[in-house]
């Protein structure tokens, strides 16, 4: 070597060695440790530690390892025995249902048509005459007891009517999929001796108001003909939006959710979302379903295609159909007639022709596509339109992610197909602990067994499963879902077994239905929905460790903290 070179060999080494001696490590902002972490991860499924930075994982392994992240700044959390899992995610709700049911009357917990009446007796002791009072959440399959009137199995109107003469009031179903109306909301919606807005016949296509013996209405609205009453309840408020934005936001933290599947969504409700979100307020992730209502906005959202938000807080890339009706209303779609209602197969509430246009924008403008089927035709045939949009644009087996909300019963024949047209079921688990038990009178033990909640069949043949609560339907409680699907009981602990108990998820499905399978539902995977290096730092924990507690203590599990975007948003 001459002495020309080895003097530059010595430049190059003293500046690597200088730029070495410069180099500052990567330290973290918190670290959490102390309990057992649950990372939801194939590669290392339970970890000591983990190291955020800012809203990022920064690293997750040996408690050892991640103390080397620690410097002056870094905030320490300590378990203190407590379990972590990823931040939950609610894969089918209504936001803004959730915040407004805060705001409304209450019904979930109703056990009786009397529990309705005082509750209604109540509110209008505090109300003005002739303001509108509006609830939710009654369901007369669950009711201790039914009244001695009843017509096609609900209440008649005239108990509600006595005691709010003058204050119209309408009660939707918990399903959403039904209402009730007082004589009063009746009387302004044209159901009266002078018919002032022409209603001349009761036929609702996609929908049933619901008469007596003598053709006179009950009160009860189903499907679709909820719109005769909807259209003369004084619209919301900008301040009460807000006011329900914020208090469902503070709901999700409670009970551990980070993120929200925001199942329809209308062109309001998305000018409120993006106010939220220049004013700093969107602190939960909503992943928005455009409702399939509004042909205007769908095109609209064609001609601009997905919104996928950098920032992780408002996207939109999926369209929200409502294809039929809820199996307490009697409103889901039936391949054969409900058991106890002979000949009535329920409401086809959207033309099976705008599902098959709606997947075939879908996959032209890469939206993914979400319908509402509860019943087995329901489910059946959207499969079918999936299907023929898929064959027509060559696009079999393709990445589009196209989903079906409840997929509640189907027919046996359909079960392998979602897999076969890589489609998702998205299944709310606490349907079975509320509804089965009543079901079974719907739809027989035969259809009961061979095609509801068939979560276990579905797993099996190659789908994820997306999970949640359907809230307002269901309270927003993970814990019960979670409950519903390892145990297949309602939330009482009956029956012994579980029904249909081969059918159970295990507790890694269940945990992975409510993190990675509901990431993977939202193309957001690679972001969230497991712990790992990289991933939004978003985080639930549990005063015990649902995955090995004894069954009949999961329901005892309480969120203690959750954790959004790196920083402790609930406590």
């Amino acid at each position: 070597m001459t002495l020309r070179f080895y003097n530059l060999y010595l430049i190059i080494a003293c500046l690597i060695l200088s730029s070495c001696s410069n180099f500052e490590k990567e330290f973290g902002t918190m670290i959490i440790h102390g309990g057992t972490i649950y990372t939801v991860d194939s590669i290392q499924t339970t970890v000591e530690a983990v190291v955020t930075k800012n809203d990022i994982i920064l690293f997750a392994g040996s408690f050892e390892e991640a103390m080397s992240y620690q410097n002056e700044q870094t905030e320490l959390i300590d378990l203190k025995g407590k379990t972590m899992t990823p931040g939950l995610i609610e894969g089918h709700g209504h936001f803004m249902g959730l915040g407004y049911n805060e705001l409304e009357l209450d019904l979930m917990n109703t056990n009786s048509y009397q529990d309705i009446v005082d509750a209604v007796a109540a509110k209008v002791k505090t109300s003005k005459p002739g303001e509108w009072i509006i609830g939710r959440g009654w369901h007369q399959s669950k009711w201790d007891s039914m009244p001695a009137i009843q017509v096609k199995g609900f209440q008649t109107h005239h108990l509600l009517s006595e005691i709010s003469p003058d204050n119209p009031v309408y009660l939707s179903h918990a399903s959403g999929h039904a209402g009730f109306a007082n004589a009063k909301a009746m009387e302004i919606a044209g159901f009266n001796g002078s018919n002032k807005e022409g209603i001349q016949t009761f036929d609702i296509e996609g929908g049933e108001v619901i008469v007596d013996q003598f053709g006179n209405p009950t009160g009860i609205f189903n499907e679709r003909a909820q719109s005769i009453i909807y259209k003369h309840i004084p619209e919301r408020t900008a301040e009460t939006d807000v006011q329900a934005f914020s208090l469902a936001v503070e709901a999700c933290y409670k009970n551990g959710i980070t993120s929200f599947h925001d199942a329809g969504i209308s062109k309001e409700t998305i000018a409120l979302y993006d106010e939220m979100q220049l004013a700093g307020k969107m602190n939960i992730r909503i992943y928005g379903m455009l409702t399939g209502w509004d042909e205007e906005l769908l095109t609209e959202w064609y001609e601009k295609g997905p919104r996928i938000d950098p920032d992780h807080r408002f996207t939109i890339r999926s369209v929200k159909l409502n294809c039929d009706g809820a199996l307490g209303s009697r409103g889901a779609w039936l391949l054969e007639p409900y058991a106890d209602r002979p000949g009535h197969f329920g409401h086809e509430t959207l033309p099976m022709d705008f599902v098959k246009k709606t997947a075939l924008k879908g996959l032209e403008y890469n939206f993914q596509v979400c319908s509402h089927a509860i019943g087995d035709r329901a489910n059946r045939e959207i499969l079918d339109r999936y299907e023929s949009a898929l064959n027509e644009k060559a696009m079999v087996g393709s990445d589009h992610r196209f989903r079906i909300e409840h997929a509640q019963h189907l027919h046996p024949d359909d079960i392998p197909r979602f897999a076969a047209l890589n489609v998702i079921p998205a299944m709310q688990a606490v349907h079975l602990s509320s509804d089965r038990p009543w079901a079974i009178d719907r739809l027989g033990e035969k259809r009961i067994k061979e095609g509801a909640y068939m979560w276990q069949d579905l797993l099996q043949s190659g789908v994820p499963i997306v999970n949640g609560t359907d809230v307002p339907v269901e309270p927003i409680d993970p814990i019960a879902s979670f409950y519903a699907s390892v145990s297949r009981k309602t939330l009482k602990g009956i029956p012994e077994g579980g029904f249909e108990p081969e059918q159970k998820m295990t507790r890694e499905q269940a945990l992975k239905s409510y993190t990675l399978d509901a990431a993977y539902g939202a193309f957001e995977e690679n972001i969230k929905g497991s712990i790992s290096s990289g991933k939004l730092a978003d985080f639930t924990i549990y005063n015990q460790d649902l995955m090995t507690v004894e069954e009949n203590q999961i329901l005892n599990t309480e969120i203690v903290m959750t954790i959004f975007n790196g920083e402790v948003v609930y406590k």
